[in-house]
């Protein structure tokens, strides 16, 4: 630096001091906003979802007898003809596995697909050869994520007779506890009216019945 000239070493000396001060701005701005994005914002907001919404800021689960059955957000396996089946699930290794949400990805065309809603169809069929109703499109498909908890109230529906005969119930009943169960549209417009099938099998259970039923796990 010596040999360099008095202007030049102003110059160099007032470009160290800027990328000093460039560096420790950007430094201190990475510890702001990681205490800001990491630590407060997400405290902030789980705050208020626990004060507003507890349930659904804690994933929405459902109790019975004080012991979590499962969510209203992820769907179960039925396969007992005394209760309401769900949809077809594609997740692997298990149905309505949660840490592996998806669809078959099977085209329409895909014979594996047919095979999959072929054997849905018996299983239906077979579990009440006496309804001669045509069975809903979603009793048969899977949904996209697989972990679809709602079936139509078609569906629910088709099965109200098959239940309410392994239940020694009226079928009135299990139909008024089907309409009971029934989310309609959200503000009235959007969406289509669903039934949680998971808490529509709970609801059930509190039904008085005629014969001996394997309670929901």
């Amino acid at each position: 630096m010596a040999n360099l000239c008095p202007l030049a070493y102003k110059f160099l000396v007032a470009t160290e001091k800027k990328m000093f001060t460039m560096i420790r701005n950007a430094f201190m701005s990475l510890i702001l906003f990681t205490i800001l994005a990491g630590f407060v914002y997400p405290l902030v907001v789980t705050g208020i979802a626990q004060a507003i919404f507890p349930s659904r800021a804690n994933g929405s689960i459902i109790t019975r007898g004080g012991k979590p059955v499962g969510s209203a957000l992820i769907g179960q396996q039925f396969e007992d003809p005394g209760y309401f089946w769900g949809r077809l699930s594609a997740t692997t290794p298990y149905p309505y596995n949660g840490g592996s949400s998806s669809g078959s990805n099977l085209g329409p065309n895909n014979p594996e697909l047919m095979k999959a809603v072929q054997a849905r169809i018996h299983a239906v069929r077979t579990a009440d050869p006496d309804n001669k109703a045509k069975i809903p499109v979603d009793l048969v498909t899977a949904s996209g994520s697989g972990l679809d908890p709602h079936i139509s109230p078609a569906a629910a529906e088709y099965q109200v007779q098959r239940v309410a005969k392994a239940r020694g119930l009226d079928e009135t009943t299990v139909r008024a506890l089907v309409a009971k169960e029934t989310q309609g549209r959200w503000l009235g417009i959007l969406g289509e009216p669903v039934v949680n099938v998971l808490k529509l099998n709970i609801a059930l259970e509190g039904l008085p019945k005629t014969k001996t039923m394997r309670v929901v796990p």
